[in-house]
């Protein structure tokens, strides 16, 4: 199977709705060709369907066999594309950085960097105690290694 043909189809079909994007694309042993696509609003089945359609009915299975699975990515799968971030603004989120590991609400999502907020105790400046303070970090895309949605029960 060729893989710059199925690249174009998949994108072809990714064109018709600018509100999805392609994750991964995956061959696999036999054959088996694995897209992942996300969308700024989520993915419908009815667009997975869709789009594999497109693919498979520009194929010829008379000359090669092949099957195709076509899906999203799961909800702890790690961000592999900017898009993603803007999509879970407001939701918590796990980064991985080189020097630290970060929880956040995402607040703010930019072309180059990433907000995230939490709150924390701290001790208090003056007497006993500790009082309840608000973090915030602004991360490079660059220095995120991983990053994904916390899923909360």
């Amino acid at each position: 199977m060729k893989r710059d043909v199925v690249q174009n189809l998949v994108e072809e079909a990714l064109a018709e709705n600018s509100r999805l994007f392609l994750i991964d694309l995956n061959f696999l042993e036999d054959n088996k060709i694995i897209v992942i696509v996300d969308g700024d609003d989520g993915v419908s089945v009815k667009e997975c369907v869709r789009i594999s359609r497109h693919v498979e009915h520009n194929l010829d299975r008379e000359s090669e066999d092949f099957s195709l699975e076509v899906t999203t990515p799961g909800a702890t799968t790690p961000f592999t594309n900017n898009r993603q971030y803007k999509k879970n603004i407001g939701r918590v989120i796990k980064v991985k950085t080189e020097t630290e590991n970060l929880e956040g609400t995402l607040v703010e999502v930019t072309e180059e960097d990433i907000t995230l907020e939490w709150k924390t105790r701290e001790p208090k400046p003056v007497g006993k105690g500790k009082v309840t303070v608000v973090k915030k970090a602004t991360l490079k895309y660059n220095t995120i290694k991983e990053a994904k949605v916390k899923i909360i029960f």
